[in-house]
């Protein structure tokens, strides 16, 4: 999922609480974050993050981890949905997102190199609108991981049910078993280290490597016609789930004071991220399109369809370890980040303080992790129950997905010098992003009661703690 920022699936997103987060798919190291809800950092709460610098991280690393950031899980199902939303047409979303993917990263590269901050987007939120908005964004996260968490279990057991030539209750039977165990991973404290979150995330490039360069002698250019089987409106379908697969952008702006030298290096590490994410990805759907044509609208294992076409129904198998191996790992990373978010977020007035336990660094939120559990298995078991499959789930946590992205582009342009470079990347970012808020459609209902939740709490939370305030100084007047 997104990098669980969420998605494409990397890095965990917008982040609180003083306590530390483990590493993301992207292997980067444990971070300190900031607070998505009440006082956060010291330094943020005295009018902005601390600016550091003079980390180990180069530009050359710095690419490695953005690219684990955004590749993820998504990449393994969604372009064979994207086919059967737009039909070949899907290519063409496929480039749109990689296009919007310029100005987006570089908006977020600005920010990072100008205020070098672990918080990232919820940093950005809280120096350009407050506290509240800030909370709006941890929540916004926080209720996007359930969902995603569900998706991406269910594209990891429709690899394990292709390998095995079962159905549906397979791949759902599946889904649950990596849900569960995921959660009694991060129940008991085990971690997987950054070197192994890297080491997974440089397997999925290994396998989007074979899969494209094993099946292309099969490609057929009669496969992209019709070429918009749906017609073109189809297109934005398409684009509103692939923001699953890009989602992660902003990702990197958590380790922006590990760099050497941020204004530097970030900027460079951004852009070489960009031409090789967005190169994997357009490999891909072009492979998926021209190989298996009609088929890719109907193939749950992509990926697996494309190594066996090159190599044999045996790479099916292959197909399904690896997808279970990134499937758990980017599970990983988005359950345990949530859980600390949740924690602290609980423990800044932002959420029930009963979730607040476990939000110090090295002990386990056990109540925040059952609930970002128990919201996962209920998504699960609503898509079993419909018999809708992952899409609705996506399509949820990427309506999210887009609404923390607005958020942090517009804390840009806020933040951002006039006639910079960063804030001409900015504006045309938000044009971007309101463009894929109107493609998500419905399914922006979903963070928009987020955000209304979160706000109406937030507020009731204030009012509550400036009347026990009152009646405390009342009843200290003698």
């Amino acid at each position: 999922m997104p990098g669980v920022s969420a998605g494409g699936s990397g890095l965990p997103g917008p982040s609180a609480g003083g306590a530390g987060l483990p590493a993301g798919p992207s292997g980067g190291p444990d971070l300190p974050v900031a607070s998505a809800g009440g006082s956060g950092p010291p330094a943020a709460a005295a009018g902005g993050p601390r600016l550091t610098a003079g980390g180990r991280l180069t530009a050359s690393q710095g690419t490695a981890l953005y690219v684990g950031a955004v590749l993820g899980t998504g990449v393994i199902a969604l372009p064979a949905l994207a086919a059967d939303a737009a039909g070949p047409a899907s290519l063409l979303a496929w480039l749109a997102l990689v296009v919007v993917s310029v100005p987006l990263a570089a908006t977020f590269a600005a920010l990072g190199a100008r205020h070098p901050d672990a918080g990232g987007v919820s940093t950005y939120a809280r120096l350009a609108f407050g506290g509240r908005t800030a909370a709006v964004v941890g929540w916004c996260f926080y209720l996007a991981v359930p969902p995603g968490a569900a998706a991406a279990a269910l594209f990891g057991g429709a690899y394990v049910a292709a390998a095995v030539g079962a159905g549906t209750t397979t791949a759902t039977v599946t889904a649950a078993a990596l849900m569960a165990t995921v959660t009694a991973v991060n129940a008991v404290g085990l971690r997987m280290t950054g070197r192994l979150q890297l080491a997974l995330a440089g397997l999925l490039v290994v396998l989007l490597l074979l899969a494209v360069g094993l099946s292309l002698p099969h490609a057929r250019m009669d496969n992209l016609r019709p070429f918009a089987p749906h017609g073109w409106p189809a297109i934005g379908s398409a684009a509103a789930l692939l923001v699953w697969s890009f989602a992660g952008w902003e990702a990197i702006t958590h380790l922006a004071g590990e760099f050497r030298r941020p204004a530097r290096d970030l900027p460079r590490a951004t852009g070489a991220a960009v031409v090789v994410v967005g190169l994997l990805y357009l490999s891909v759907a072009f492979a998926v399109t021209t190989v298996l044509g009609k088929g890719a609208a109907g193939a749950d294992a992509p990926l697996g369809e494309l190594m066996a076409r090159g190599m044999g129904g045996n790479a099916r198998v292959l197909a399904a370890v690896a997808a279970l191996l990134l499937t758990l790992g980017t599970m990983n990373a988005y359950y345990a980040g949530a859980a600390k978010l949740g924690a602290a977020l609980g423990r800044d007035g932002a959420l029930p303080g009963w979730l607040a336990r476990g939000e110090v660094a090295g002990e386990v939120p056990r109540r925040s992790l059952g609930v970002v559990s128990g919201l996962g298995f209920a998504g699960l078991l609503t898509v079993t129950v419909a018999g809708v499959g992952p899409q609705p789930l996506v399509l949820l946590t990427t309506g999210s997905f887009v609404t923390v992205y607005a958020i942090g582009v517009a804390a840009a342009i806020r933040l951002l010098p006039r006639g910079s470079k960063g804030r001409a990347a900015a504006l045309a970012a938000i044009v971007a992003v309101l463009a894929l808020l109107v493609m998500s459609g419905r399914y922006l209902l979903w963070p928009l009661a987020v955000t209304g939740a979160a706000l109406l709490y937030v507020r009731g939370a204030e009012r509550r703690r400036a009347g026990r305030l009152g009646a405390r100084r009342r009843n200290s007047v003698p």
